[in-house]
């Protein structure tokens, strides 16, 4: 049976995390510079991500497999605790593509978001050209599809952050619980 678990951030993890986000398939899709995956960009990072993490303005993991292999990483960003929102971000490694991990990861961070953070709305969005990352958001039982008109605010955000056109999705808690507990 396929699992995720989803461990802190640790230096330790930055040659796997750089071998991993160096791969095309994934800088590319995510227009990442060569600099940022290098094994120095991912150290500084993963200090980023800690320090994010000590504000509440970030909650980032690592995943792992059921082999213990780390596969991705998965980020609760822009947490914003005034209006219970956040941006949800994962990566898995391309050679773990397809496996149903993106899913069960998801699952995971968002039951923290939903129940230990206390949020409402996690937006989950992407360039309008990342074909695979949309397929795979609308995948997603509980995600509710093109949501740009609602929020708009948050689209604006996002095309700004991505400077791409890019699709807005949501998780709203209440149907997301409502899936996990069936």
């Amino acid at each position: 049976m396929t699992k995720v678990d989803l461990l802190p951030h640790n230096k330790k993890y930055a040659k796997l995390i750089s071998s991993l986000s160096s791969a095309p398939q994934i800088k590319d899709a995510l227009g990442l510079t060569s600099d940022q995956t290098s094994l120095k960009g991912t150290i500084g990072f993963i200090e980023f991500v800690m320090e994010q993490e000590k504000l509440g303005k970030q909650l980032s993991r690592v995943i792992f497999n059921e082999n213990n292999e780390l596969i991705g990483v998965i980020t609760l960003k822009d947490i914003d605790t005034s209006n219970k929102t956040c941006h949800i971000g994962t990566w898995i490694g391309h050679q773990y593509w397809g496996k149903g991990y993106n899913q069960l990861a998801k699952s995971e961070i968002l039951y923290t978001a939903f129940t230990e953070l206390c949020l409402v709305y996690v937006f989950a969005g992407a360039k309008t050209s990342n074909i695979r990352s949309l397929k795979a958001q609308e995948k997603l039982p509980y995600i509710k599809v093109g949501v740009e008109s609602e929020f708009p605010m948050e689209h604006t955000k996002l095309e700004i952050q991505a400077n791409e056109p890019c699709i807005l999705n949501v998780i709203e808690k209440d149907t997301f619980l409502k899936w996990y507990d069936s």
